[in-house]
């Protein structure tokens, strides 16, 4: 039987590590990158911070297999066995921007299935963590079970980009939804977003498109609370390829489903 605390102690020791290494290269000049457009980017520290789990993981647990973003880990082709989905700086835009809203995000999976998430926000020392079928916590605080919402009381987490003329979607699908609710907030860090539905800060997040890692560990978090984790036609999430992601209460996912989403084409 895989000792899951075991796995949860070394994953949050990795975490405040890396995280300490993330502070230090604040007074240091980053090497930065772009990837698939210029305001994809990528540093040295997001590099670094990788292969520091990667080592770390391998170390301990060598039969685990490695899905990372910055692709030092594992040609993960299934999710059997032990799969560790890293984001080792979620929000890289905001770290070198602001140094501040970024986030690590860690998921692990067991043959599938969600086992352990833990998403650590370094600059205000907060870690979300969740073992499965034993509750979810803020640090030591242990978070309730999502409330219920409607969509006109509810503050939904939107980035500007798909309410405004873009590549993907037509704009005006989603203008109704945000018309109706009580208003929208973009942090610029998928991980951070997720938490925030998970504990009440926002009420909703959705978008266009993430990457497994991306959303792997809030997607632990948010079923253990009791909420709804889906893509944009309210289908299963795709954890090897990702896609449209949208996370909600019960309630409030119901209802924007029903109402305002189910004639899109996502």
């Amino acid at each position: 039987m895989t000792d899951l605390k075991k796995i949860d102690t070394y994953a949050k020791k990795w975490i405040k590590e890396a995280s300490d290494r993330i502070k230090d290269s604040f007074s240091k000049e980053l090497t930065i990158q772009t990837k698939s457009h210029a305001n994809d980017l990528v540093t040295d520290i997001d590099q670094a911070t990788e292969r520091f789990f990667i080592e770390k993981i391998n170390s301990v647990f060598p039969d685990h297999r490695i899905l990372g973003e910055e692709g030092f880990g594992d040609d993960v082709q299934s999710l059997e066995g032990i799969v560790w989905i890293i984001d080792p700086i979620d929000g890289t835009m905001n770290f070198v921007h602001q140094q501040r809203n970024f986030a690590i995000s860690i998921g692990i999976f067991e043959d599938g299935v969600g086992k352990i998430g833990l998403i650590y926000d370094v600059v205000h020392d907060e870690l979300y963590h969740a073992i499965s079928g034993e509750g979810a916590y803020l640090n030591d605080l242990k978070i309730p079970q999502m409330r219920k919402t409607k969509l006109a009381e509810s503050i939904l987490g939107l980035n500007a980009t798909w309410v405004t003329e873009n590549r993907r979607i037509d704009s005006s699908l989603l203008a109704p939804l945000v018309k109706k609710s009580r208003g929208t907030r973009s942090y610029g860090s998928a991980a951070l977003e997720i938490v925030y539905v998970a504990t009440g800060r926002i009420d909703a997040y959705l978008t266009l498109r993430l990457a497994p890692w991306d959303f792997a560990a809030g997607l632990i978090i948010i079923e253990e609370l009791g909420g709804r984790a889906t893509n944009l036609r309210g289908e299963k999430l795709n954890m090897l390829e990702g896609g449209s992601v949208f996370f909600a209460n019960e309630e409030l996912h119901d209802e924007i489903i029903k109402d305002y989403l189910h004639n899109g084409k996502w």
